[in-house]
């Protein structure tokens, strides 16, 4: 084993890649099941959405993960600093979420949530929101790609880790 201790590096690298992993997932899972029904038909597809996410929506959940994502790829990279292989992948992987989560959800899609969601058909008329709602749902699959590279290089670094530090012995089954 070259370099400081493992044990911590290995569960903040666990953790950093499931919450990679677990935000793409739900990001894909929102473009599957959620848009279409949130953008088939606007105007009238963007009032039904609100309305079914009075209580809880996408908003709600994805910028606590994408910083739960960003803040743990931080610790991860000063764990694993002492392996600079790991070390570039987790600086790449929370590099591309502050860029793609952060940078290009504040510069490109709040704007347009704004329209879409808060401002409405009672600001804006339905020709607009349709070309604002294209807008939203193409640059979304630029978020989405920005999300699973992400989730690739947090979990190239864990396996890079793992093959750095000596990854613990699988558990064998008594026959």
């Amino acid at each position: 084993m070259r370099g400081g201790r493992p044990g911590p590096a290995r569960l903040a690298s666990i953790v950093f890649a499931w919450l990679a992993i677990t935000t793409f997932s739900g990001v894909l899972v929102e473009t599957w099941l959620v848009y279409p029904n949130i953008f088939g038909d606007v105007p009238a597809s963007l009032a039904r959405g609100s309305e079914f996410f009075s209580e809880v929506g996408p908003g709600d959940v994805f910028p606590v993960l994408g910083a739960a994502t960003l803040v743990t790829g931080a610790v991860t990279a000063g764990l694993v600093w002492p392996w600079p292989a790991v070390r570039l992948r987790v600086l790449a992987a929370v590099g591309v979420n502050l860029v793609g989560e952060f940078g290009f959800s504040a510069w490109y899609f709040w704007p347009r949530n704004q329209v879409l969601f808060t401002e409405g058909a009672a600001v804006h008329p339905a020709g607009e929101l349709a070309r604002v709602a294209w807008e939203f749902e193409t640059g979304h699959w630029l978020r989405l790609g920005l999300c699973a590279v992400t989730a690739v290089l947090a979990f190239a670094a864990l396996l890079r880790l793992l093959e750095r530090t000596g990854a613990p012995a699988p558990v064998r089954e008594p026959v």
